[in-house]
């Protein structure tokens, strides 16, 4: 069973029980999404018990799989049905709600793989070129919240893109809200740094996009595509990683924009690998800097959420704003 896990279904499984443990998620969602992922209720079993569920705490093998049910942010159609206006349960400051004077945006597809991808457009107003800014959402796919984080990157001068990698399974706001990290990591790393070199392309081709000058941030597993693009996507000037899995270290080397990780001091998990991370950075000559926030969890950058903190999730988003100032 250990072999079967690749990084980024482990990484989201103990990222669930570490919720679960903490009372933010029941245990039947925890079942539901490890099955998802997993693809039975036994598999599902196995790897709840290598991240430390006890036995009361498993499902039983003979449970039957659950049954996916449309999301509750779905009209039945594949299409979000937030309104216009204020995001729902944001808390940050830093919010920009839709309709927002002086930004455009705008849902647009563009080809990748064979197929079209839907991303969400968020610019400044006028046709000057400008920087751009890709951005990787969380395991909860196109949300309100990462829509309201691409207006944010609009009104600080930035044409951002953010990109809904379930398109091919017909949106993230069409499928059921426990099967999305399932279908994210079935989807495959691969996939999705595919889906961004075609955006990549896509935003370069682009009058209102000054050529080359891109950067690329995501958001816990968004964090850990960001981190995989950054050895892949030469293009990229610079790149924000928030709390996501580190690279393989062998490919560090391969790395070329300039890498921002921001990290949290209670996320064990993740800070607990820094260490040779760091190393393996300080090998090479690429331009990086691994920042942690003290007094702060996983996620505690999503306002909608219940670890957000303004005054640590301001600031990485300020050094953020520094980092591709400087880089891109």
């Amino acid at each position: 069973m250990t072999q079967q896990l690749g990084k980024f279904e482990k990484y989201l499984i103990e990222e669930f029980f570490d919720d679960y443990r903490a009372g933010a998620m029941s245990r039947h969602t925890f079942t539901r999404r490890v099955a998802f992922i997993t693809g039975s209720m036994a598999a599902a079993a196995a790897a709840m018990a290598l991240v430390g569920c006890t036995p009361q705490e498993l499902p039983r093998s003979t449970d039957p799989m659950p049954t996916p049910t449309p999301s509750a942010a779905s009209n039945g159609t594949g299409t979000s049905t937030a309104s216009p206006g204020a995001v729902p349960g944001a808390k940050s400051p830093l919010s920009v709600p839709e309709g927002a004077p002086g930004l455009v945006t705008a849902t647009v597809r563009f080809p990748a793989g064979g197929t079209d991808i839907s991303a969400y457009l968020a610019r400044p107003e006028g046709g000057k070129p400008g920087p751009a800014v890709l951005i990787c959402h969380e395991n909860r796919g196109l949300t309100p919240h990462i829509q309201d984080v691409a207006r944010r990157f609009a009104k600080a001068g930035y044409a951002a893109l953010a990109l809904d990698l379930l398109s091919r399974e017909g949106g993230t706001a069409s499928l059921d809200r426990d099967a999305v990290p399932g279908a994210l990591t079935q989807a495959g790393a691969k996939r999705h740094v595919g889906d961004f070199s075609a955006a990549f392309d896509y935003l370069n081709a682009q009058d209102f996009v000054d050529s080359g000058r891109i950067a690329m941030t995501g958001y816990c597993f968004g964090g850990g595509i960001t981190w995989q693009a950054a050895t892949e996507l030469s293009g990229l000037k610079a790149t924000s990683a928030f709390y996501g899995p580190a690279p393989d270290l062998e490919k560090v080397p391969a790395i070329k924009p300039a890498v921002l990780g921001v990290y949290a001091e209670l996320d064990d998990r993740i800070t607990g690998a820094m260490p040779a991370f760091r190393d393996a950075l300080a090998a090479t000559d690429v331009r990086h800097e691994l920042k942690v926030y003290p007094g702060v969890d996983h996620a505690f950058h999503n306002d909608t959420g219940e670890r957000y903190n303004e005054t640590q999730a301001t600031a990485a988003w300020n050094d953020t704003l520094a980092w591709f100032s400087k880089y891109v």
